[in-house]
């Protein structure tokens, strides 16, 4: 078959043809629960991982799916293994998960038909979008706190992933108007720096890399990395509340999301970060992370920007394959015209 395939609902199916309903409580209630790996060298990366974290969401909203982990993530693979096979040899796929509660009963039952009581379930995956990324990875990003605040603790725990994503949406409109390029970083309700709408933020201070606590923030696939390449590299990696002026006064400060590892950020609110330029830390923190995946994390981004924008990228289909993939499954990809985010949802 040409064409990429999802898994929906226990059947592997072509990406024309996977729909979900309008009454389902993923697009209702925005109930749903997510997770996102991405391949290098098109084999998917700490999957395991990933779909622990999912299996932790999945408990803590209630929700049974019916399949093990073991059983989810050999699906996962198989899906992968077909659909990189649409792609260009050297694009990488981002992999998503997501499981919303099921059909809303009250409307189905307007609708004339029986809701589907049970969890809809979907993993389907797109090719990894580099050149949303390149320019940050090279120039570094710029923060913007907006007077949006992150959702605190006491409505739902944040470390489960989830895709309730209002309070994201107007804190990047808001940020956007600083900066039409700009990422939302969110402060929580005392004022501490949380997170942004895909990626762990920390700052580097004194040759220690300082992460926001997991009060308010989700403990990211990605961030754990950088937990341990610091250990590795005898850098302190400690965990405290920090504010924006401790943004504006640190050394160097990044980002840590599964689509790019880890990028720079250059600026908070106007303001350089540092000298105002990726600095030596984020240096060699990614190239400990490139050496631990077999290639150059940032080049792959540079360089999958300029074949995919060049033309050249796309095996006979296989682009068209995907993007077709994107619009009936709930969340693929980002809409044609919609603003290059920094992260592909909430994808750490």
């Amino acid at each position: 078959m040409s064409e990429a395939l999802v898994f929906l609902n226990g059947q592997f199916v072509p990406a024309s043809q996977a729909h979900i309903a309008i009454f389902d409580a993923g697009i209702v209630l925005g109930a749903t629960v997510t997770d996102m790996t991405r391949t290098f060298r098109q084999e998917p990366y700490r999957l395991s991982e990933h779909i622990a974290r999912l299996y932790r969401s999945l408990k803590y909203t209630r929700m049974d799916i019916g399949l093990s982990p073991t059983e989810l993530e050999e699906i996962s693979r198989k899906l992968v293994a077909h659909n990189a096979s649409l792609v260009h040899p050297e694009d990488e796929l981002g992999l998503v998960h997501f499981v919303t509660a099921g059909e809303f009963p009250a409307y189905a039952g307007s609708a004339g038909r029986a809701a589907r009581l049970r969890p809809t379930v979907c993993a389907h995956t797109f090719p990894m979008p580099f050149e949303f990324w390149s320019e940050k990875m090279a120039r570094g990003a710029h923060v913007v706190t907006p007077a949006i605040r992150h959702v605190p603790p006491q409505c739902y725990d944040p470390k489960m992933k989830y895709r309730s994503r209002m309070h994201w949406y107007l804190a990047d409109k808001e940020a956007q108007l600083v900066d039409p390029d700009a990422v939302s970083l969110l402060l929580d309700l005392q004022g501490n720096v949380t997170e942004t709408g895909g990626a762990n933020f920390l700052i580097a201070e004194r040759g220690m890399v300082i992460s926001p606590t997991t009060v308010n923030t989700l403990p990211g696939v990605s961030r754990g990395v950088v937990m341990s390449l610091c250990a590795q590299l005898g850098i302190p990696f400690i965990e405290k509340d920090i504010q924006v002026h401790s943004v504006m006064n640190a050394d160097e400060a990044f980002l840590a999301s599964t689509p790019f590892c880890l990028c720079p950020v250059t600026r908070i609110n106007g303001v350089p970060v540092g000298e105002g330029r990726p600095g030596p830390l984020f240096r060699r923190l990614m190239d400990a992370w490139s050496a631990e995946v077999g290639l150059a994390i940032d080049q792959q981004v540079f360089e999958g920007a300029r074949r995919r924008t060049s033309g050249a990228g796309a095996s006979s289909g296989a682009g068209s394959a995907h993007a077709a993939a994107a619009t009936p499954v709930l969340g693929a990809t980002v809409p044609a015209g919609a603003s290059a985010s920094i992260a592909v949802g909430r994808s750490r």
